[in-house]
C-alpha cells in the first residue's frame, strides 16, 4: 500500500490503481465521464482534472487527469484547488455547447450522470448562444432508443460495445464536433449485450425502449433486490414497478457474478410478467373461471388421495419443496427431460468432487487458458460468454506488466497487445459467437467431439490417445494445441454444459480431473445447466424419479392424479408420451404463463411471478441467492407454496427455514436471509425512494383519501417510503443512491473499493460441500449412425430458447421460426437450396423445416433450432431424432402468423458469419 495526501488529508491507497479510482474508493467526489471501472482509462473527456504537486514546497502544482495518473507513494494532490475546479467547470461548459435543454423530458432526468457531474463541477450557466450541432437518430431495434443530440463524446458506448463486448456494428463516425455514435446503416444492434448501453452511457443517448413505452420517472419506481431468471448464472438485478406493472430491469452490482453488466435476455426478457399470455385467474377444463375458495377445496381433495408432483427448473426452491412436501419425496418427480436429468446428476457429482472448483464469473475472467467443450455459451449463459471475452485479454495484461504499463491504461494495453490472446479452445458443432476470439477451433459433430474430449483427457493423463481414421488430422491438431495451452497455464478452465449432453460433460470432468492430478491442484470446472434453478430442482429430486418414470406410471394407470408446477411437459418429453400420460390423468397445473400442457388440465391455477414473491434459487456454482418481492401482487396469482398450503407456507422465511431443516443439501439456505437485527432502530428498508411521488393520487379513481400503506410482514422491506434506506447493508440494496450521486455510478459509495466487494453485501451461499473423491468416468463413444443419415444436433438461441423470456413483447421481436441448417456441400449433394422445406426421416410425414445454408455446419451434421412455442410454429425438440435421412418436400411455403419467419435469424442466431 502507498500513502498519498489529498487536500491535506492522508490516505492509504493501492498503488496498482490510478488516482481517480483511488479517490473514488476513498469516498471523495471527483467528476468523470469517459472512465468506467470495467473499461479502464483513456483520458478522453478531461473532466477528472486535479492538481499534482511536486513536493510539499510546490505551491503552483501541475494540472493532470486523475484517470491517467498512476499513484506514487507520498504524492500530494488537490481536488479543490481553484485551477482544477475552474478547469473542470470549463470542460463541462464545452461539452454542453450542443447538448439540448431537455432535462425535464429526457428519460435520464433524475438518474443522469451528466446532471450529477455538472452540479458537482459548479457549472450552472451556458454562455454559448450560437447554432447547435444536431444529428439524426437511428432505429436500433426493439431494445434501444437513440437520441444522438445528447452525446458528450465520452466514447464509453463504443469502448463497451466493441472493445469489451466484442460487437462490430456500432462505431464512432466523423470527427470533432460532428462525431456520431451509431451503426453504418440503421438497423437492430446485433450484440446480445446492447442493453448495457443504457447504463454505460452517462447521458440519455441510449435509453430503454420498452421502458419508454410505459415510462415512469426513476424515483417513482418501487424496487427491491432480485435475481435474473433468464439462465443459470444468477445475475443480480433491480426490477422497478409502478401501478403493479413491471416497468424496467437494470443491473444490480455483484462482485462475483455479473459485476456491472447484464445480457439482453435478462434485461428485456423479464417483461413477460406483463404479457397477454400471463395467467390471471384459475380456470377449469372448460375455460370457466374458478374462485379462490373452490381452488383451495380442490387442492385439499388432491391431498387426501394418491397424487404425484412434477417439479420445475424454473420454479423456486420454496415452490419445489412445497410440492415435494405436499406429495411426499417418493412421489416428487423431475421436471427435466431424462437427458437433462442425467446430465444434472453429473453436474451435481462434480460440484461435490474435491478435485474440482466451480469458479464465479469474476474468477472466469482471470483464467489464462480455457476449453469450451460442446456448449454454446453465448446462447445458454451469455454473461459467462462476456467473461470469456475478458479472459482472453490476460495475455495482453501480461505483456503490459512486462512492459511496465498499468493494466488500467486501456488504450495503451490494447495498442501493445494487438492480436495477442490468451488460449481459448472452442470444440463445438457449428460456429459460435466466440469464434472471433478462439485460438483453437474444432468444428465437428457430437461423435467427433466426444472422441476429442476422450483423447485430450488421455493426453493430459500422460497416455497416448487413439484417433479414428476420420479424425486423425484436424482433431489431433486441436487436441495437441489445447493440451499445450492447458499444461502451460497457471489458471486453466474447462467449460461444458447440459446442452452438450451427459457424455460430453463426463469428458469435460475427465479432462479437468486429469489436469488436477497432473498438476496436483484443484482444477476449475464450469458445468452449465440450462435454466435458473436447474440445480436447486435436481437437489430436491431423487435420482430414480425421472420424468419418463412419472409419465409411465400415469399411462399405466398406477397414478390417477398429478400436479405440475411451472412446467410445459411438451418441452421435456416426446409429444406422444406426454399426450398419452396427460390424457390418462386428472391434472392440476400451477403456472405463470399459458402453455400447451394446460390444455389437458382439469384445473389451471395462476402462480406469482418473480417480482410478486420472495424466493431463492441455485445457480451453476451451487450458490443460493435470495430475491425479494417487488410489488404487492394479487390474491389471484399466489406463490405456489401458498396455493398448496403446506406447513410454513404463510411466510417465505418459514418456508426457507423448513427446507433448510428437512433437506440436507439445503441446510445453509437460511443464511440467504438478511439479518433482521441489522437494521437501524429496527426500521424496515423502503422499496420506494425518498423522492417517490403520487402516493395520494395513484388510487384517487377509487378513493380520494389516502389509505394505509400496504404492510409487508414477510420481509425486512416495506411497500412504502417509510423506513430507513441502507447505506451499508447491501444485501437489501436495490437502487444505489448517495448525496450528489443520482445515477447508477452511486454504487461506488457502497463498495469497499471500486470494482470490489459491496460493504456488508450478501454474495449468496454455496450449498454443497466438496467431500466426494470421485473417479474418472468411463470413456463413451458407442453410438453409430446408419449410412446416408445425418447427425441431428439441436441448437439454442439466446432469444427464443428460454420459455419465460419468449413471452416478453420486446424479445418476441427478435424471435425466429424453427429451421434446419446444412453446409453448402451437403445441401448441394441433396439438391437443396436456401428456403427449401426439408423432412427429417426422408418422408413427408416427418418433421418438416425450412432450410438455412450455413457454411460452418460440419459435414454430415444437420443443426435444428426447434423454435419458440410463443410463435406457434415450433417443434417439440424431443420429437427430433438423433440421426435421420433428409429429403426435400413439395409443400406450400410456411407463413408465420406474425410475419417474422426467419427475418431475425441474421442478428440473433449463434451461427454468425455463415449466412
Amino acid at each position: 500500500m502507498a500513502k498519498i495526501t489529498v487536500d491535506g488529508v492522508v490516505y492509504e491507497v493501492d498503488p496498482a490503481n490510478n488516482l481517480l479510482q483511488e479517490c473514488l474508493s476513498q469516498g471523495l467526489d471527483l467528476p468523470y465521464f469517459c472512465w468506467h471501472p470495467s473499461l479502464g482509462s483513456v483520458g478522453a473527456c478531461r473532466q477528472c482534472a486535479v492538481i499534482q504537486y511536486r513536493d510539499a514546497e510546490d505551491t503552483q502544482g501541475t494540472l493532470v487527469m486523475s484517470c491517467m495518473t498512476p499513484i506514487t507513494d507520498g504524492g500530494i494532490y488537490s481536488l479543490a484547488a481553484e485551477q482544477a475546479s475552474d478547469f473542470r467547470a470549463d470542460v463541462i461548459e464545452s461539452l454542453m455547447t450542443s447538448h439540448p435543454h431537455d432535462c425535464p423530458v429526457c428519460e435520464e432526468g433524475g438518474e443522469c450522470h451528466l446532471q450529477d457531474m455538472t452540479q458537482m463541477s459548479g457549472h450552472n450557466y451556458r454562455r454559448f448562444d450560437k447554432q447547435k450541432v444536431t444529428h439524426r437518430n437511428q432505429n436500433l431495434g426493439p431494445f434501444i432508443n437513440h437520441e444522438m443530440n445528447r452525446c458528450i463524446t465520452c466514447y464509453r458506448c463504443v469502448r463497451f460495445y466493441d472493445d469489451y463486448a466484442g460487437g462490430t456494428d456500432l462505431s464512432a463516425q466523423a470527427s470533432h464536433h460532428h462525431t456520431y455514435f451509431g451503426r453504418f446503416q440503421e438497423g437492430t444492434l446485433e450484440s446480445e449485450f446492447s442493453g448495457n448501453l443504457v447504463e454505460v452511457c452517462p447521458t440519455g443517448v441510449f435509453t430503454d425502449k420498452p421502458f419508454s413505452a410505459q415510462y415512469t420517472r426513476k424515483w417513482d419506481l418501487q424496487t427491491a433486490p432480485s435475481i435474473c431468471n433468464g439462465c443459470s448464472v444468477g445475475c443480480n438485478i433491480t426490477p422497478g414497478e409502478r401501478y403493479g406493472t413491471l416497468r424496467r430491469v437494470v443491473n444490480r452490482y455483484h462482485n462475483d457474478i455479473n459485476g456491472y453488466f447484464l445480457c439482453d435476455r435478462g434485461r428485456f426478457g423479464a417483461h413477460y410478467v406483463n404479457s397477454e399470455s400471463r395467467l390471471r385467474s384459475a380456470k377449469d377444463a372448460t375455460g370457466m373461471s374458478v374462485s379462490t375458495t373452490a381452488v383451495e377445496v380442490r387442492i385439499n381433495e388432491f391431498a387426501s388421495e394418491g397424487v404425484i408432483g412434477i417439479g420445475s427448473p424454473r420454479a423456486s426452491n420454496e415452490a419445489n419443496f412445497a410440492l415435494r412436501s405436499f406429495v411426499g419425496a417418493e412421489n416428487y418427480f423431475s421436471g427435466h427431460s431424462d437427458a437433462e436429468h442425467e446430465a444434472l446428476q453429473v453436474l451435481i457429482e462434480c460440484l461435490r468432487d474435491t478435485a474440482f472448483h466451480s469458479p464465479s464469473v469474476r474468477q472466469i475472467e482471470q483464467a489464462d487458458a480455457i476449453l469450451v467443450l460442446g456448449e454454446d455459451v453465448t446462447n445458454t449463459a451469455p454473461r459467462i460468454a462476456l467473461a470469456l471475452r475478458q479472459s482472453v485479454r490476460n495475455a495482453a495484461k501480461l505483456l503490459a506488466e512486462t512492459s511496465r504499463i498499468p493494466s488500467w491504461q486501456d488504450a495503451a494495453v490494447r495498442e501493445l497487445a494487438q492480436d495477442s490472446l490468451s488460449p481459448l479452445a472452442v470444440f463445438a458443432c457449428g460456429s459460435t459467437r466466440l469464434d472471433d476470439i478462439a485460438t483453437t477451433k474444432l468444428n465437428a459433430g457430437q461423435l467427433t467431439l466426444i472422441e476429442a474430449g476422450n483423447a485430450l483427457a488421455e493426453r493430459l493423463a500422460g497416455r497416448s490417445p487413439i484417433y479414428s481414421d476420420q479424425t486423425l488430422g484436424t482433431t489431433m491438431q486441436s487436441v495437441e494445441a489445447t493440451y499445450t495451452a492447458l499444461m502451460s497455464a497457471k489458471k486453466p478452465l474447462i467449460i461444458c454444459g447440459t446442452g452438450a449432453g451427459a457424455a460430453l460433460m463426463r469428458c469435460a470432468a475427465n479432462i479437468a480431473r486429469s489436469l488436477s492430478v497432473s498438476r496436483s491442484q484443484v482444477c476449475d470446472l464450469v458445468l452449465l445447466p440450462k435454466e435458473d434453478n436447474s440445480v436447486g430442482h435436481a437437489l430436491l429430486t431423487l435420482n430414480e424419479n425421472t420424468l419418463s418414470c412419472a409419465l409411465g406410471k400415469i399411462t399405466k394407470g398406477e397414478i390417477k392424479r398429478a400436479i405440475v408446477i411451472e412446467n410445459d411437459l411438451f418441452e421435456r418429453a416426446p409429444t406422444a408420451l406426454v399426450k398419452d400420460a396427460l390424457a390418462a390423468a386428472e391434472l392440476v397445473v400451477i403456472d405463470q404463463i399459458e402453455t400447451p400442457t394446460q390444455r389437458f388440465a382439469a384445473l389451471t391455477i395462476p402462480s406469482a411471478t418473480f417480482n410478486e414473491c420472495a424466493a431463492t434459487k441455485v445457480n451453476y456454482e451451487g450458490r443460493a441467492q435470495l430475491s425479494f418481492q417487488i410489488g404487492e401482487g394479487s390474491d389471484a396469482a399466489k406463490p405456489i407454496e401458498k396455493w398448496l398450503d403446506v406447513e410454513g407456507s404463510a411466510y417465505s422465511n418459514s418456508m426457507i427455514a423448513r427446507c433448510a431443516a428437512e433437506v440436507s443439501d439445503f441446510e445453509r439456505l437460511s443464511e440467504c436471509l438478511p439479518d433482521p437485527l441489522g437494521r437501524l432502530a429496527g426500521l424496515k428498508v423502503p422499496r420506494q425512494s425518498h423522492r417517490y411521488s403520487g402516493r395520494t393520487a395513484m388510487h384517487a379513481d377509487r378513493n380520494v383519501h389516502e389509505g394505509k400503506q400496504p404492510v409487508d410482514d414477510n420481509s425486512v422491506m416495506s411497500f412504502s417510503m417509510e423506513g430507513m434506506s441502507t447505506q451499508k447493508d447491501s444485501s437489501v440494496l436495490a437502487t444505489a443512491w448517495a448525496p450528489r450521486w443520482n445515477s447508477n455510478q452511486a454504487i461506488s459509495k457502497f463498495q469497499a473499493e471500486i470494482n470490489g466487494e459491496l460493504k456488508q453485501g450478501h454474495p449468496g451461499v454455496h450449498l454443497l460441500k466438496r467431500s466426494l473423491k470421485g473417479l474418472a468416468y468411463e470413456a463413451e463413444n458407442s453410438i453409430k449412425k446408419n449410412p446416408g443419415e445425418f447427425e441431428i444436433r439441436l441448437v439454442s438461441h439466446i432469444f427464443g430458447s428460454d420459455t419465460l423470456s419468449s413471452h416478453s413483447p420486446a424479445i418476441q421481436k427478435r424471435l425466429c421460426d424453427a429451421y434446419l441448417a446444412l453446409n453448402r456441400e451437403d445441401a448441394l449433394e441433396l439438391g437443396l437450396a436456401n428456403g427449401d422445406l426439408v423432412s427429417l426421416g426422408g418422408a413427408e410425414g416427418g418433421i418438416i423445416l425450412p432450410l438455412i445454408v450455413r457454411t460452418q455446419t460440419p459435414s454430415g451434421v444437420a443443426l435444428v433450432y426447434p423454435g419458440s412455442s410463443v410463435l406457434g410454429a415450433n417443434i417439440n425438440p424431443h420429437d427430433v431424432p438423433e440421426y435421420a435421412s433428409l429429403a426435400r418436400v413439395e409443400l406450400e411455403p410456411i407463413v408465420h402468423p406474425t410475419g417474422l419467419g426467419l427475418s431475425n435469424l441474421v442478428v440473433n442466431d449463434a451461427y454468425s458469419g455463415a449466412h
